[in-house]
């Protein structure tokens, strides 16, 4: 079994950054990609970025640019720096894993998630 814990989250003002990380432990080969979602209320969750153990990566459109996803392999961790935060960018932000070695965008194609991150951006 893996778990995935997330931190970082928080209330930032717009124009701030705020950096999420997420540590996976348990069965550290059950896990290939990781990546970061993030749902508001009345949405669907998305996917914004993704990456693979090769560094291959996916971002969404709404965060080209602004947030970027690295991992260290060893500590089994994925970190999402997130800059240029706007408002829209409030949302509960999950850490989600899955086997195989190719970012999905469907959150359905995951198979072990963190429990979620509040980041409230202020106006």
């Amino acid at each position: 079994q893996v778990q995935l814990v997330e931190s970082g989250g928080g209330l930032v003002q717009a124009g701030g950054s705020l950096r999420l990380s997420c540590a996976a432990s348990g069965s550290r080969f059950s896990i290939n990609t990781m990546g970061w979602f993030r749902q508001a209320p009345g949405k669907q969750r998305e996917l914004l970025a993704g990456i693979t153990t090769r560094s291959d990566t996916k971002y969404a459109d709404s965060v080209k640019g602004r947030f970027t996803i690295s991992r260290d392999n060893a500590k089994n961790t994925v970190y999402l720096q997130m800059n240029s935060l706007q408002p829209e960018d409030t949302a509960v932000y999950y850490c989600a894993a899955r086997t195989s070695n190719y970012v999905y965008l469907n959150p359905a194609m995951y198979d072990y998630w963190g429990q979620g991150t509040q980041v409230t951006v202020s106006s």
